[in-house]
C-alpha cells in the first residue's frame, strides 16, 4: 500500500495551492497513491474550525482513502486551541493532530505552548510538527527533540525533515531523530540526497514518504521516490512508501476492529 504522509486540502479554492478533497483524490489516483494523511491548509482568514470540519467531512466521504489529522493553532488562544484539540479527537476521531509554527508563527516548544502539546499527547495519538528551514527559529529540529524528550511515549511525525526552504536543516533533523526513537521523519518538500542520507542513518523503518500536495504533485514526487529507492529491498521500499505510516496509525488494527 502506498500512503502519502503529507497532503493539504481546503474547503475553498482561494489560490493555486488550494485543492479540495475531490481534487486530491484525482491526484492520488493519477499517482497511484492508495491512502493519504490529510490535514488542512491554513486559510487566509485563519478559520481552522471550518477547515478541520471540512477534513472530517471529507474523511467520512472517503474513509478508505483519507486519513484525517486535525490542526491546532495556539496563536488563536489557549482555551480555543484546547477546545479544537478535544474536538479533533473526541468528535472527529482523527488519527492525530498537527502543529505548524512556521505558517502560524510561534515557537513550537515555547513554555506557553507546551501545555497544549501535553493536552494533545494525552489522547494517545501521533502528533505531527512542521520542521523546516522556512522558519528555523520557530521550527528547528532540536525544538521537536525537546518535545520528544518530554513525551517519550508519543510518536511524533516530523514533516519535511528540516526542508521546506534552503539551506535545509536535514543534518540537525537526522541527528534529532537518532537521539529520539519516537520521531518519524516525513521526507516531503526536501531534495533526494537528504532523504537518502536519512534512510541510510535511521533505517527504512523510520522514514516516511510524503508529497506535500498541493505544493508538490504526488505523481512526480512518488516517481522520484521510486527511482531513489530502486536499490533497496522490496520490504524496505514498502515500509518507506506506506508501511511505516500503517504501523504508526495502526491501520491494520483499525480494520480488524
Amino acid at each position: 500500500m502506498i500512503v502519502d504522509a503529507d497532503c493539504h486540502i481546503s474547503s475553498l479554492r482561494w489560490d493555486a495551492f488550494s485543492i479540495t478533497a475531490d481534487e486530491l483524490l484525482e491526484r492520488m489516483d493519477r499517482a497511484g497513491v492508495d491512502r493519504a494523511i490529510a490535514w488542512l491548509r491554513p486559510p487566509y482568514d485563519r478559520d481552522i474550525e471550518r477547515e478541520n470540519r471540512y477534513v472530517y467531512e471529507s474523511c467520512r466521504r472517503f474513509p478508505d482513502r483519507l486519513l484525517g489529522f486535525g490542526w491546532a493553532n495556539p496563536r488563536l488562544g489557549y482555551e480555543r486551541t484546547r477546545d479544537t484539540i478535544k474536538r479533533c479527537f473526541d468528535e472527529y476521531g482523527f488519527y492525530g493532530i498537527k502543529f505548524n509554527g512556521a505558517q502560524d508563527e510561534y515557537v513550537i516548544d515555547d513554555p506557553e505552548i507546551l501545555p497544549l502539546i501535553e493536552f494533545a499527547v494525552s489522547f494517545g495519538k501521533p502528533v505531527a510538527f512542521h520542521i523546516g528551514a522556512d522558519s528555523p527559529e520557530n521550527t528547528h529540529p532540536t525544538r521537536l527533540g525537546h518535545i520528544a524528550t518530554l513525551f517519550p511515549e508519543t510518536s511524533f511525525l516530523m514533516s519535511h525533515l528540516g526542508g521546506a526552504a534552503l539551506p535545509p536543516l536535514d543534518r540537525s533533523a537526522v541527528d534529532t531523530c537518532v537521539a529520539h526513537a519516537n520521531i518519524f521523519p516525513i521526507g516531503s518538500a526536501i531534495y533526494e540526497l537528504p532523504v537518502q542520507n536519512a534512510i541510510r542513518i535511521l533505517g527504512a523503518r523510520r522514514v516516511c514518504f510524503g508529497s506535500d500536495e498541493p505544493f508538490r504533485m504526488a505523481r512526480f514526487q512518488l516517481a522520484g521516490w521510486r527511482a531513489m529507492l530502486d536499490d533497496v529491498s522490496a520490504e524496505d521500499r514498502d515500509a518507506i512508501l506506506g508501511g511505516n505510516i500503517e504501523m504508526l496509525l495502526r491501520l491494520e488494527t483499525k480494520v480488524a476492529e
